[in-house]
């Protein structure tokens, strides 16, 4: 087992930077996912840690190697892509055993290594199909085979459940956060599902525009998001966010050309710009009280234990979770108090003020 490091590494396509000088160590052993919206660099840095790409500057280390410029095929990585990239036309066999073929390893014991793979995988009653025979999540586990028989110092994963379905999905994340356990590799996993990320990773790296915004474990990440784009990225529905300013020992929120003063019962910082809640640390009120901000009922949805209702504040809508089997009948106008535990306050900047 390895670590890697990235120091100042940096790429850029023509104009666009997709890596900006990016300074990152993922230890050994451990589970780190690239998190963020399409187009932010998280992809291109699996690239780069892979050798698929080369970095304009700075250094890649694979444990104690520099593979800066070294070619992919040295770099002793296992990749499974989101297309999975197995090859049509040879048998399940073949495909988990093509790395080892290549290494040039007898068939008997490519037989026997890739035997004891897929009856670990539970795919060992598919190995004379095709790929074009295969269900979604049978080509997933075929990749992952394939992957693991290569027996390499790290593992890459670029979305590799995405082309699943929910339930599958699900499944498939627990066998993965399993498996990496069981082998104790260094994986890397690329994915945009902030779910995926959150239920799979040691540790995240939230990117956007080429630039690590956050690293942190998922309840770091969640319970105290560094800046405005974490804090509106992660979670599902993600946190609230209302402009603010302080006044002593009150923080006035405005909405929709609206002023509302709360007394939280804490000092709210100078320079506070932007205020963040979660859903559930919002409570409902039904009768107007002290400190507590005006809203207009806008749309109820029920999700199974809880429900998440969203209000209206002004022009902007706020959501607000609540537990539960049933719905509650609510009236239009409601009155909304904040867990002031719970609150956290950005700067102009959307960096997070202590």
């Amino acid at each position: 087992m390895v670590d890697i490091r990235l120091s100042g590494v940096r790429k850029t396509f023509g104009s666009v930077v997709a890596v900006a000088g990016m300074d990152l160590h993922i230890k050994d052993g451990e589970f780190v996912a690239f998190l963020g919206p399409s187009g932010c660099g998280k992809t291109t840095t699996l690239r780069l840690i892979s050798g698929l790409e080369l970095p304009d500057s700075g250094t890649i280390h694979i444990g104690e190697r520099d593979v800066t410029s070294i070619p992919p095929r040295l770099r002793d990585v296992a990749m499974v892509f989101q297309d999975y990239a197995l090859y049509p036309h040879m048998t399940v066999h073949d495909n988990i055993g093509y790395p080892l073929k290549v290494r040039g390893t007898g068939k008997t014991d490519i037989t026997q290594q890739v035997t004891s793979v897929a009856e670990k995988l539970q795919i060992n009653m598919l190995l004379d199909r095709r790929p074009a025979q295969l269900s979604g999540g049978q080509q997933q586990r075929a990749a992952l085979a394939r992957a693991v028989v290569h027996r390499a110092q790290v593992f890459l994963f670029d979305e590799p459940l995405s082309n699943l379905d929910a339930k599958l999905r699900l499944e498939a994340r627990a066998f993965l956060k399993y498996l990496q356990q069981d082998v104790g590799v260094t994986a890397v996993y690329v994915t945009h599902d902030q779910a995926e990320a959150m239920s799979l990773a040691d540790r995240i790296v939230v990117m956007n525009n080429g630039h690590i915004m956050q690293i942190g474990t998922p309840h770091e990440i969640y319970r105290t998001p560094a800046n405005t784009f974490v804090a509106s990225f992660i979670g599902s529905p993600p946190m609230n966010l209302l402009d603010c300013r302080a006044d002593g020992r009150r923080i006035l929120v405005t909405h929709g050309g609206e002023t509302s003063a709360m007394d939280l019962g804490l000092a709210v910082p100078d320079r506070a710009h932007t205020l963040g809640i979660r859903p559930e640390h919002i409570h409902l009120h039904t009768e107007p009280i002290p400190d507590s901000l005006p809203a207009a009922l806008y749309v109820t949805q029920m999700l199974g234990s809880e429900s998440l209702v969203l209000v209206r504040v002004g022009d902007q809508v706020i959501s607000v979770r609540i537990f539960g089997d049933e719905i509650p009948t609510l009236p239009a106008r409601l009155w909304l108090t904040f867990d002031p535990q719970r609150l956290f306050f950005y700067d102009a900047e959307g960096d997070l003020l202590s």
